[in-house]
């Protein structure tokens, strides 16, 4: 069962894989950059704030409307799609954050 993306789920995504080269600040010196994959179309998306600039790490707000199942009042991303994942992009390749992390192991 695919559960739909949510800031709060991107934070225990975090959690669980700090220190292990799957999250942002761990592995942007080698060239991943966060983004997501919806998984239902094969697109990637770059990780971005919602006035379209890149975005150092993991953020919703940049993805486009046809994702997006529901916003706060303010007009912040709530929730996405069950279809899209984290994860990053390098040299044009989407990674899972686990297997980023095991990208980042092979090279320690």
């Amino acid at each position: 069962m695919n559960v739909t993306m949510t800031p709060r789920k991107l934070e225990s995504e975090n959690a669980r894989f700090e220190g292990s080269g799957g999250v942002s600040a761990e592995n942007r010196d080698i060239g991943f950059r966060p983004a997501f994959l919806d998984t239902r179309t094969r697109t990637i998306h770059l990780s971005r704030f919602g006035d379209g600039r890149p975005a150092p790490f993991h953020l919703l707000d940049g993805l486009p409307d046809e994702l997006v199942l529901a916003r706060h009042a303010c007009g912040r991303v709530a929730k996405v799609r069950a279809s899209v994942v984290s994860g990053f992009v390098r040299d044009g390749r989407f990674f899972t954050r686990e297997e980023a992390a095991a990208a980042l192991s092979g090279l320690h």
